[in-house]
């Protein structure tokens, strides 16, 4: 008797102030793919976006950090926007959690400002990636090889520019998780 395959799970990692589409439409194409997709964040029980020049909308957070282990999750995404990645990176948890899935090899996708937390994770070290322009110098004080290109996959390290890269962000992240089963 054959066992059904297990849905592999994705956590978004977030707080209030993530840039609106790069946390939506990352969660909508994996969901579409098949994958389970879990936002996690610091606090509950719902996060704020940011669109344009204001708030947008609030999304419901479905675990908070300190009750997940990244063993429960086959890839984790780091959305951008400015307040996001920035109120998370000064958070010890949070970067341990990143660090995590950098350690396992498991994917690990960000977009715009988001590479920030693969700064202070350490996931940026010796590697190629690239961010919002405004990154570069930071990106590169730590180590890695920015380009400026759509999508950028190194390793297990996805990295992409601004919203209009997320068509090729989100198949980068569903083709590595697909990839995951021919290892």
């Amino acid at each position: 008797m054959s066992s059904m395959p297990s849905i592999k799970r994705v956590a978004i990692l977030a707080t209030n102030g993530f840039e609106q589409s790069e946390l939506m439409v990352p969660r909508q194409q994996l969901k579409e793919a098949g994958f389970a997709v879990v936002v996690v964040a610091p606090k509950g029980p719902q996060i704020r976006g940011w669109k344009d020049k204001d708030w947008g909308e609030g999304v419901d957070v479905d675990a908070e950090l300190a009750s997940v282990s990244p063993n429960d999750f086959d890839a984790l995404v780091l959305p951008g926007g400015v307040i996001n990645p920035d109120m998370l990176r000064i958070d010890a948890a949070a970067i341990a959690f990143i660090k995590a899935f950098d350690d396992a090899g498991k994917p690990l996708a960000a977009v715009c400002h988001g590479p920030w937390l693969l700064v202070e994770s350490g996931a940026a070290r010796n590697r190629n990636v690239t961010s919002w322009p405004s990154l570069k110098t930071d990106l590169t004080n730590a180590g890695a090889h920015w380009q400026d290109a759509e999508v950028v996959v190194d390793g297990h390290v996805i990295t992409s520019r601004k919203p209009d890269d997320l068509p090729a962000f989100c198949a980068a992240i569903i083709d590595a998780l697909n990839g995951q089963d021919k290892s």
